[in-house]
């Protein structure tokens, strides 16, 4: 097979898998690579309009993927609201990703909300992208993480900061410290990405000194 019908077969090979994505950054990451292959196979077989078609195509991903990255940290863009935990909404958000919860949390029961005390929904342009619940820790000023679930489009992001932040919803609580939860153990990155630090076998996050 000649080499350049092989360049042909990888980009399509790389868009379909693209489109196979279910998080919004690495669909777009993937695209725009798709995309740069299948401009250099139709520029070099002549076909014009499929080349320009994904340089457009290149340009909108990377416009939203710098938007993306510029608002991932933006308080600005991210809403973390308190809501109660006999609320329908939150019901239904549990109910509907149960299986996705268990398959990151498989300690926790099948209904979780008695087990917490508070929870946040953590939303952007609208949509829901994530949900924390907790309950009172060893100290009155303490909160124990329950549960910390993102929706998998939004796992490339890091929407429990918003929840974590020292002037957001937990610290309104009075909360001075906001303990992980033991199935959250695996996503260190994560865990340091929003403040976590190890400490006396236990993984903290300071909201005041």
């Amino acid at each position: 097979m000649p080499l350049l019908e092989v360049v042909g077969w990888v980009g399509s090979a790389l868009l379909v898998v693209s489109l196979l994505q279910t998080r919004v950054m690495r669909f777009r990451v993937l695209n725009t690579v798709s995309c740069v292959v299948l401009i250099g196979y139709n520029a070099a077989v002549g076909v014009w309009p499929m080349a320009a078609m994904n340089v457009v195509l290149v340009a909108i991903n990377l416009w939203v993927i710098a938007r993306m990255v510029r608002s991932r940290h933006d308080d600005r863009a991210y809403d973390a609201v308190p809501i109660a935990l006999d609320e329908p909404f939150l019901q239904h958000l549990l109910a509907r990703h149960a299986e996705d919860i268990r398959t990151f949390n498989p300690d926790l029961p099948d209904d979780v909300a008695p087990a917490a005390e508070h929870a946040f929904v953590v939303s952007t342009d609208d949509t829901v992208v994530g949900v924390v619940l907790s309950r009172t820790g060893a100290q009155p000023d303490e909160q124990q993480v329950v549960l910390d679930y993102v929706l998998p489009a939004y796992r490339d992001f890091t929407p429990g900061e918003f929840v974590f932040r020292p002037d957001g919803p937990f610290a309104a609580l009075g909360t001075r410290r906001v303990v992980a939860s033991p199935g959250m153990a695996a996503s260190e990155r994560y865990l340091r990405a929003v403040g976590f630090v190890e400490r006396d076998g236990r993984r903290v996050l300071d909201l005041a000194a």
